[in-house]
């Protein structure tokens, strides 16, 4: 996971933001109809026919965080897939074509431009954290795109997304339900935006009434030594761990922790929410505490029974569907379908965009937490659920399906 480029957006960052940088050359996908013409249509919009409607997905295919975001995906075809068997929208399939951004600003301003211009797309998903560099373009045509947040994101009438910030008081009342009562910060790297992010944390977590260590302490494996770490913590008094870093990282300082009984009640991960880490760094992370900003696989229900459902029917390729970014992926393909059912019959890029800003209560069918999209770059998530590394750390546990920064649970 590489946390660098991740971490220039706030909220999949430290949603899914801290979480991208770990992070198409051209194709199409959901499939290949993304570059067929239905018949002809009075709807004249870009992209709509009488059958179908085409859309644009900016996808890292290549590159640093490439294998990261692979599964997005596949959750984007899952959902697609399943409301196309249901007959579409308005009686219009949804097909994509795609671009790599190579993990590359300049990839992705230059995939987004073909599906545009050249491609003739209605409107664009965007899975990349480099589309930075697009953004203006994309809103001077008022072209609608829901996807991973980027710096700015909120400023743009036309982008959307589930989550655009959490609010760091969520994670305090966690710790403080866990018997903690002083924090130290970990990071990967020595990135700027990180260091803001936690001094964020940090404001919050005082005014929330626990002590916080003034000095964060960066990691970065194979340059820093763990034990050094797990000596900065045993003398800092801290008693709680919030980490912003890379699981590798973790699992190292969690080891070295451990070798010297340093007593800690909570270590709480922003990052990691996937069973490849447990496969690679299980043991070590054991009884570490992960935040997550939509339903826990682990909660099940129905909400969730239909995603893994989507997921083997139509993504029979992921041997493993429960995967953040394969959420993620299903949940922005689902927050498109809605711009496309606020639209109305005959849709168009400017009705898609003023009637999915009117929804006041999207949940994603139960997925996340309901929000009021007219308002979302303002107002921070307020509620999270919690998982837990289990002490073999062979699996994920539920640890809280509900805690909000006002300090409820449940």
């Amino acid at each position: 996971m590489y946390l660098g480029r991740l971490t220039r957006h706030p909220a999949v960052g430290i949603v899914a933001a801290l979480t991208a940088v770990i992070a198409g050359c051209s194709g199409s996908g959901a499939g290949s109809e993304g570059s067929q013409h239905g018949a002809s249509a009075a709807c004249a919009a870009p992209g709509v026919t009488a059958d179908q409607v085409r859309i644009g997905l900016v996808y890292t295919d290549s590159g640093t965080g490439s294998s990261s975001l692979a599964s997005a995906r596949a959750g984007i075809d899952a959902r697609l897939g399943l409301i196309n068997e249901q007959g579409g929208v308005n009686g219009r399939r949804i097909v994509y074509t795609w671009r790599d951004d190579e993990s590359s600003d300049e990839g992705a301003r230059r995939g987004a431009t073909e599906l545009v211009q050249k491609e003739n797309v209605f409107g664009l998903i965007s899975t990349s954290s480099s589309l930075a560099s697009a953004l203006d373009g994309l809103a001077k045509q008022q072209i609608p795109v829901t996807g991973l947040v980027q710096s700015g994101w909120g400023s743009y009438s036309n982008l959307f997304s589930f989550i655009y910030d959490v609010s760091p008081e969520i994670t305090a009342r966690y710790i403080q339900g866990h018997q903690g009562d002083r924090v130290a910060f970990l990071m990967s790297g020595s990135e700027d935006f990180t260091r803001q992010i936690i001094a964020k944390y940090q404001a919050s977590f005082q005014g929330a009434g626990l002590s916080t260590n003034p000095d964060i302490i960066s990691y970065t494996s194979g340059v820093d030594s763990p034990v050094r770490v797990a000596q900065l913590l045993e003398s800092s008094g801290a008693d709680s761990i919030v980490a912003f870093t890379d699981p590798r990282d973790l699992a190292e300082i969690m080891q070295a922790a451990q070798a010297r009984n340093v007593p800690l009640v909570s270590v709480v991960s922003l990052t990691g929410y996937d069973h490849s880490v447990l496969r690679a760094y299980g043991p070590a992370l054991a009884n570490v505490a992960m935040a997550v900003n939509f339903r826990p696989f682990e909660a099940g229900g129905a909400p969730i029974e239909q995603y893994r459902a989507a997921m083997a029917r139509f993504s029979p390729a992921v041997v493993d569907p429960e995967q953040q970014f394969a959420m993620y992926g299903y949940l922005y393909a689902d927050l498109f379908i809605r711009g496309l059912q606020a639209a109305g019959d005959c849709p168009t890029r400017e009705g898609f965009i003023d009637g999915l800003r009117k929804v006041a209560d999207y949940d994603g069918g139960g997925l996340v937490e309901p929000v009021n999209l007219a308002n979302i770059a303002n107002q921070p998530l307020q509620c999270n659920a919690f998982v837990r590394v289990s002490p073999d750390g062979t699996a994920f546990q539920l640890d809280s399906q509900r805690v909000c920064a006002n300090g409820t649970t449940g």
